[in-house]
């Protein structure tokens, strides 16, 4: 069996958004749902995709989704990637740790913070309906 990483990624690369297939090609395969511990934020970046920041305050649960990623395909998801997000460590609520698609601070600067929404899918959602 093919080893593989976990990922958690938060925005355009979860099931049937934009990016998902960019996880599909290199055999990525979804494991579950879940959500951060509540030490972070969340960031529209030009209302294309979500940066999401790990915070010391003023923090909120994140909802995301966790992959099963073989480590070959990990960097190539990650060069897709728009600029300004990168791979770091995320914390889950059920006590895990493993790889997720974070932003850098900068690339916050100056966007829309969509932490109250919790999640990228209820961002988009509700500015639909507008």
């Amino acid at each position: 069996m093919t080893e593989t990483l976990k990922l958690a990624v938060n925005g355009t690369l979860m099931r049937g958004l934009e990016l998902n297939d960019n996880l599909l090609n290199v055999g990525a395969t979804f494991l579950y749902q879940a959500t951060t511990t509540p030490n972070y934020r969340l960031w529209s970046i030009n209302d294309v995709h979500p940066a999401m920041v790990r915070v010391s305050a003023g923090g909120t649960a994140v909802a995301l989704e966790v992959w099963a990623v073989p480590p070959a395909g990990l960097v190539n998801v990650l060069q897709q990637e728009p600029p300004g997000l990168c791979i770091g460590k995320v914390c889950l609520s059920n006590g895990e740790e493993v790889l997720g698609v974070l932003g850098e601070p900068i690339l916050c600067e100056g966007q829309t913070e969509i932490t109250h929404y919790g999640d990228w899918r209820a961002y988009t959602e509700a500015k639909a309906k507008i």
